[in-house]
């Protein structure tokens, strides 16, 4: 039986992300010795504390209200007031099973085209396709950290025409981990205000910032017009748990009306234990700020090495100021790549993981060009407890104790010298 789907449904492939998560791990359990460079999820254990808020908790079994439980919105609410200074009330917050999912309801709610900037994550694409809706890809430059800039952002917001817009805006970036500042914030803020713009400002990184420069916002700058979304999965450690947020203004209380007739008639509500270990989390951010500080440092401190290396080698890689993600690209060894074949990104990967048992994700999946010779690395193919555990910090670690707690980093990089040599 050959049942008929929705036709916006059949141009669509499983999550590249996911996807490489699986392969790898097949590959692992084949006995393979695989470097797993490709998927985006924290090594390191849930905190104790959320771990043992969900076992107190194990026994709410009731449905909470559809926009979340109130003392987890007051509770998010308050979390970002204190630590990003954002003017957001709890009825302001709605919970969802993931900011993925999140994303894709806001996306599916509104009209007008989709600005992405690119690179930028897997999943806004697709979400926006299944919605018929117009993406609009916003190239940025390697030269400039892959930033998207106010006259880029203008270009794009003027060919698009009197129809709104929804923005994408991920700070700190996946896939670059490049994070904007304060004065290019503006910028871009007065650019949205301009054309009436309204913005998902994608925050799941906001806490994994090591730059000299604290992480903007729009929602600082341009708070009328921004969402913002964040959860559990990234300083947390805690992906599975699917719990996201959403921080929607006032001034688009409709949206949040709409938001949760959809809730109502979809997911209903998040897991109510989930929610209990999330208000734990939340609320009591104080007791986690140093599980949160140590992986940040030890994220740092990975990616800074990565990227050293990454030069030394002849590749192209902007420096990374956030997240736990690197771009580089081998464009400079492109003509000894076409000698061997190998013309796209796609290519690229395949023999990676082929030949070099190293498993990373084509630039391509991130809307960069077919033929562009970037791809992204997820720096977290370690394990996360005993880094925690013996984590000396940045400036006592020895040669011999990055060998020791992080070989997959460092075989990751001669597996790319290796092939690079031929």
């Amino acid at each position: 039986m050959r049942p008929a789907l929705n036709p916006l449904v059949l141009s669509l492939k499983e999550s590249a992300t996911l996807a490489i998560n699986l392969k790898a791990l097949e590959l692992r359990r084949q006995g393979k010795d695989i470097v797993h460079f490709g998927f985006g999820q924290s090594p390191f254990p849930v905190p104790e504390i959320i771990q043992q808020a969900l076992r107190d908790n194990a026994d709410k079994k009731d449905y909470l209200p559809t926009q979340g439980l109130p003392e987890l919105c007051e509770a998010v609410a308050g979390f970002y007031r204190n630590e990003f200074g954002y003017d957001f009330k709890p009825l302001d917050v709605c919970v969802g099973p993931g900011s993925k999912e999140l994303i894709f309801q806001i996306i599916y709610l509104m009209e007008g085209p989709l600005l992405i900037p690119v690179p930028s994550w897997v999943s806004y694409g697709p979400q926006a396709a299944l919605r018929g809706k117009e993406i609009i890809p916003i190239p940025t430059s390697r030269e400039n950290n892959y930033r998207l800039t106010p006259e880029l952002l203008d270009r794009a917001c003027y060919s698009a025409g009197q129809s709104q817009k929804l923005l994408i805006f991920n700070n700190p970036n996946n896939p670059t981990g490049a994070l904007y500042h304060e004065n290019e914030i503006k910028e871009i803020a007065e650019i949205c205000r301009a054309y009436q713009v309204i913005v998902i400002s994608d925050e799941i990184y906001a806490m994994i910032d090591f730059d000299q420069l604290p992480m903007s916002s729009l929602a600082t700058f341009y708070p009328e017009g921004t969402i913002v979304s964040g959860g559990l999965s990234k300083s947390f450690a805690a992906g599975g748990y699917r719990l996201g947020v959403v921080l929607i203004p006032d001034s688009l209380e409709l949206m949040m009306s709409a938001l949760k007739s959809v809730v109502s008639e979809t997911f209903s509500a998040v897991s109510a234990p989930v929610q209990y270990a999330a208000l734990k989390a939340y609320r009591d951010f104080d007791e986690i700020r140093p599980f949160v500080e140590k992986t940040c440092d030890i994220y740092k401190y990975i990616l800074s090495y990565l990227h050293t290396r990454f030069i030394g080698m002849g590749l192209n890689c902007p420096k990374p100021a956030g997240s736990f993600y690197l771009f580089p690209d081998f464009e400079n060894f492109r003509k000894q790549l076409q000698e061997r074949g190998i013309i796209t990104s796609i290519a690229l990967v395949d023999v990676l993981l082929g030949e070099s048992s190293i498993a990373v994700l084509p630039g391509s999946d991130f809307y960069m060009p077919a033929t562009s010779l970037g791809f992204r690395v997820a720096a977290v193919d370690f394990d996360g407890v005993r880094a925690l555990e013996t984590w000396p910090g940045v400036d006592y670690v020895t040669e011999e104790y990055f060998h020791t707690f992080f070989p997959k980093i460092e075989q990751g990089c001669e597996c790319i010298k290796r092939f690079l040599r031929g």
